[in-house]
């Protein structure tokens, strides 16, 4: 039978797994934010060895999620916000599941051309483009600087949206009627612009992620993105279960090809 913090002894699925895989889900629930609890807690709570709660741990470690050392315990590592990889993910979700407030500074919300943008969106050179810029902030701190690129035709709506308190893909969806639904993301790391810099009060020579993203619904372009993120408050974690993965590297206006 299940114990009272839901390992299940019988189940044929180590103690250390269903440890770490219930770490990982209040982790992400953002439940630890006073401190995570010591070794010796978990030992008596979950009521396992604490060789089955180094294990959970040392894979939480590997994920850099959390950080230990001798004499000063375990700790969150650097009050991240942990973004799973794989489906098309909303920041605006991400912080906010995790107990974080997150909030834009919306720099520019208009109505521009750009013939690179248009061409990622399979569009005509000089096509009408809504281009949102915001920086993004999680509990205060600047984290992200993105750029969203959609057709005027398509997003025109999102014109009147206040991006303060809100996630882009929210209001494509209800005040556009486009859910995405498919695309591909390369995350890279980047030294940042002057200007980047400035926005995300790093100093000069720190690196950060460098995102391009093309999201669509069905076949069509909806969103060409490019920004940068903060490599101190951002850990991108990829999980697979036990069936197949197959790799896909799709480069940006291509067709997708086998990694």
């Amino acid at each position: 039978m299940p114990d009272e913090v839901g390992l299940d002894r019988a189940s044929p699925v180590p103690l250390w797994r269903q440890l770490l895989d219930d770490l990982r889900s209040r982790l992400s629930s953002g439940e630890f934010g006073a401190g995570f609890p010591s070794e010796a807690t978990l030992t008596s709570s979950y009521g396992v060895s604490r060789q089955t709660v180094r294990e959970a741990l040392r894979r939480l470690v590997d994920d850099g999620l959390i950080d230990r050392g001798r004499g000063r315990g375990t700790f969150l590592r650097n009050a991240a916000v942990v973004q799973l990889m794989g489906p098309l993910y909303s920041l605006y979700r991400s912080a906010e599941e995790q107990g974080f407030v997150q909030e834009s500074v919306v720099r520019h919300l208009e109505v521009r051309s750009d013939e690179r943008a248009a061409t990622m969106l399979d569009l005509d050179p000089g096509a009408e483009l809504v281009y949102l810029e915001r920086v993004r902030m999680v509990d205060g701190w600047p984290v992200v600087v993105d750029c969203s690129w959609m057709p005027e035709a398509v997003a025109g709506a999102l014109l009147q949206a206040d991006f303060h308190r809100t996630a882009l893909y929210r209001e494509l969806e209800e005040r556009c009627g486009v859910r995405l639904d498919a695309g591909w993301e390369r995350v890279e790391p980047v030294m940042p612009d002057a200007i980047q810099r400035r926005l995300l009060g790093l100093r000069t020579g720190v690196p950060v992620y460098g995102i391009e993203r093309l999201a669509r619904q069905g076949d069509r372009p909806i969103e060409w993105r490019h920004g940068v993120v903060r490599a101190d408050r951002f850990v991108f974690v990829s999980r697979w279960g036990s069936g197949r993965v197959d790799a896909v590297f799709e480069p940006p206006g291509g067709a997708a090809a086998p990694a």
